[in-house]
């Protein structure tokens, strides 16, 4: 992949700051929108979800789960041509206490300074993602499959 469009997906990893999740219910997909914080290598994916969402009760379940973060829609033409990628992960519950969560915390507040009050709720909680792989595709015939070990190179960026 050429160094400009990797460029591009860093930038649209750190500028959007919603995604839909993608879950499994029952043996269904189902996905919601989120908002998200990233580990400054690409890492891990930081989430703060409420324990009484379908998403998170989903979670629970199934800890595999897929992140589409993609550009928004500007009115153009062919929307086809937006960036976006597609992230399949691991997805862990962070203990209160547990190494890694305050800099998850930290990282997400952040990104979110408007959410720092949710973090004294008893049914919030900080869930990491962990990717494992994906597909990024930055416009018409310009698709990429993604390695973990690739995100973490792109994040250099």
């Amino acid at each position: 992949m050429e160094i400009e469009l990797q460029r591009k997906l860093a930038l649209l990893l750190r500028e959007t700051r919603t995604a839909a999740l993608g879950t499994l219910r029952n043996g269904a997909p189902t996905v919601s929108m989120v908002t998200y914080a990233f580990a400054e290598d690409f890492s891990a994916i930081y989430l703060h979800l409420s324990h009484l969402a379908q998403h998170t009760q989903d979670m629970e379940k199934d800890k595999h789960v897929s992140l589409l973060v993609a550009e928004p829609d500007d009115g153009r033409e062919d929307p086809q041509t937006l960036a976006r990628v597609s992230i399949r992960g691991y997805a862990e519950l962070i203990p209160l206490g547990a190494p890694g969560y305050n800099l998850a915390k930290n990282l997400y507040q952040a990104r979110f300074p408007q959410v720092m009050s949710l973090f004294e709720f008893g049914d919030f909680e900080l869930w990491r993602i962990t990717p494992k792989g994906g597909r990024y595709v930055a416009g018409f015939a310009k698709a990429f499959n993604l390695t973990a070990d690739a995100l973490k190179d792109i994040a250099s960026l």
